[in-house]
Protein backbone atom coordinates (compact mmCIF):
# COMPACT_ATOMS: atom_id res chain seq x y z
CA UNK A 1 0.00 0.00 0.00
CA UNK A 2 1.42 3.40 -0.79
CA UNK A 3 0.20 5.89 1.79
CA UNK A 4 2.22 8.51 0.47
CA UNK A 5 0.72 12.40 0.17
CA UNK A 6 1.20 13.60 -2.99
CA UNK A 7 -1.02 17.07 -2.31
CA UNK A 8 1.26 18.74 -0.02
CA UNK A 9 -0.78 22.00 0.21
CA UNK A 10 -2.33 23.48 3.38
CA UNK A 11 -5.88 23.24 3.81
CA UNK A 12 -8.34 26.59 3.81
CA UNK A 13 -8.55 25.63 7.54
CA UNK A 14 -5.04 25.33 8.43
CA UNK A 15 -4.51 28.60 6.58
CA UNK A 16 -7.10 30.33 8.60
CA UNK A 17 -5.60 29.20 11.77
CA UNK A 18 -1.86 29.97 11.16
CA UNK A 19 -3.37 33.69 9.80
CA UNK A 20 -4.89 34.21 13.01
CA UNK A 21 -2.07 32.33 15.40
CA UNK A 22 0.71 34.58 13.73
CA UNK A 23 -1.11 37.75 15.08
CA UNK A 24 -0.35 36.61 18.63
CA UNK A 25 3.33 37.67 20.06
CA UNK A 26 5.11 34.50 20.73
CA UNK A 27 5.52 35.39 24.97
CA UNK A 28 2.10 34.73 25.09
CA UNK A 29 2.46 31.26 25.59
CA UNK A 30 5.19 31.25 27.37
CA UNK A 31 3.53 34.30 30.02
CA UNK A 32 0.17 31.68 29.95
CA UNK A 33 2.32 28.68 31.06
CA UNK A 34 4.32 30.34 33.90
CA UNK A 35 0.69 31.79 35.31
CA UNK A 36 -1.16 28.09 34.95
CA UNK A 37 2.18 26.99 36.75
CA UNK A 38 1.96 29.67 39.56
CA UNK A 39 -1.85 29.29 39.75
CA UNK A 40 -1.13 25.20 40.37
CA UNK A 41 1.18 26.31 43.06
CA UNK A 42 -1.53 28.31 44.51
CA UNK A 43 -3.59 25.45 44.33
CA UNK A 44 -1.19 22.71 45.56
CA UNK A 45 -0.52 25.26 48.96
CA UNK A 46 -4.04 26.01 49.39
CA UNK A 47 -4.57 22.01 50.09
CA UNK A 48 -6.59 21.70 46.39
CA UNK A 49 -4.37 18.98 45.02
CA UNK A 50 -6.86 18.15 41.82
CA UNK A 51 -7.15 21.92 41.08
CA UNK A 52 -3.34 22.10 41.11
CA UNK A 53 -3.23 18.94 38.69
CA UNK A 54 -5.87 20.08 36.47
CA UNK A 55 -4.23 23.15 36.19
CA UNK A 56 -0.66 22.05 36.54
CA UNK A 57 -1.12 20.46 33.43
CA UNK A 58 -1.74 23.91 31.36
CA UNK A 59 1.73 25.00 31.11
CA UNK A 60 2.81 22.11 28.16
CA UNK A 61 0.15 22.84 26.03
CA UNK A 62 0.79 26.32 25.91
CA UNK A 63 4.11 26.04 25.58
CA UNK A 64 3.75 23.52 22.17
CA UNK A 65 1.06 25.98 21.31
CA UNK A 66 3.95 28.73 21.68
CA UNK A 67 6.24 26.50 19.60
CA UNK A 68 3.74 25.98 16.99
CA UNK A 69 3.32 29.77 16.78
CA UNK A 70 6.74 30.51 16.10
CA UNK A 71 6.66 27.80 13.55
CA UNK A 72 4.19 29.84 12.01
CA UNK A 73 5.81 32.91 12.10
CA UNK A 74 9.19 31.65 10.64
CA UNK A 75 7.59 29.49 7.83
CA UNK A 76 4.40 30.48 7.14
CA UNK A 77 2.25 28.26 4.79
CA UNK A 78 3.71 25.70 2.92
CA UNK A 79 6.22 26.16 0.11
CA UNK A 80 3.31 25.29 -2.56
CA UNK A 81 1.45 28.63 -1.35
CA UNK A 82 4.49 31.03 -1.68
CA UNK A 83 5.14 33.17 -4.85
Amino acid sequence: MNFENNDKSEGPVAKAIEKQTAKLPSDVFLWSAIGAMTVSAGFKIAGQKHSALFVGQWAAPFLLLGIYNKLVKLEGHDQNDKG
